[in-house]
C-alpha cells in the first residue's frame, strides 16, 4: 500500500508539473509571440495547435494531472500518512478548477475558433480574433496559477511523506 501511495503522489507531481509548464509556455512564450503577428496567423495557428495538441501524450498528462491526485489523496486518507492530506486536498481543488475552467473557457474558445473555418475564408478575421485571443490568454494565466499552485500542493505532500 504504501508504494501505491508514493506511485500516486510522484505521478500525479509529475503529470501537474507537465501540465502546468505547457500552460506556463503559452502563457510566457507562444501567445506573446503571437501577440506580435497578424490576425490570420494568430487564428491559423491556434487552429493548428488546437488539433496537434489532442493526443495521448497530452491527454495522460491533462487527465492524469486530477486522476492521479486524486488516487493519492484517496490512498492516504486510511493511511498513517494523513499530514500530507491538506496539502493533497488543496492540490486536487486547484486541479478541479483548473479543469473546469478549461472546460468552460478555453475549449469552448478554442470551438468557436475551429466553427470560424479556414483562415481563408473568414471575412472579418479580426473580429475573430478578438473574440478568442484576450479571453482565451486571461483563462490561460488563471489555468498556469492553479496548476502551478496544485504543483506546489503535490511538491509539499511529497516532502510531508517522506518525512
Amino acid at each position: 500500500m504504501e508504494t501505491a501511495r508514493l506511485a500516486s503522489l510522484i505521478a500525479a507531481t509529475l503529470a501537474t508539473g507537465l501540465v502546468s509548464g505547457l500552460f506556463y509556455g503559452f502563457s510566457v512564450a507562444v501567445m506573446p509571440g503571437l501577440k506580435r503577428t497578424g490576425d490570420r496567423t494568430v487564428i491559423e495557428v491556434m487552429q493548428r495547435i488546437n488539433v496537434a495538441i489532442l493526443n495521448g501524450w497530452f491527454l495522460l498528462g491533462y487527465l492524469g494531472a486530477f486522476l492521479f491526485t486524486a488516487l493519492a489523496l484517496a490512498l492516504h486518507i486510511p493511511s498513517d500518512g494523513r499530514e500530507a492530506l491538506p496539502a493533497l486536498i488543496a492540490a486536487l481543488v486547484c486541479c478541479t478548477a483548473s479543469l473546469v475552467l478549461t472546460g468552460k473557457v478555453n475549449i469552448p474558445l478554442n470551438n468557436a475558433l475551429e466553427k470560424a473555418g479556414p483562415v481563408t475564408r473568414i471575412g472579418d478575421p479580426a473580429a475573430v480574433r478578438r473574440a478568442f485571443e484576450g479571453p482565451w490568454v486571461r483563462a490561460n494565466i488563471w489555468r498556469t496559477l492553479l496548476c502551478t499552485a496544485s504543483f506546489g500542493f503535490l511538491c509539499w505532500a511529497l516532502y510531508l511523506h517522506g518525512g
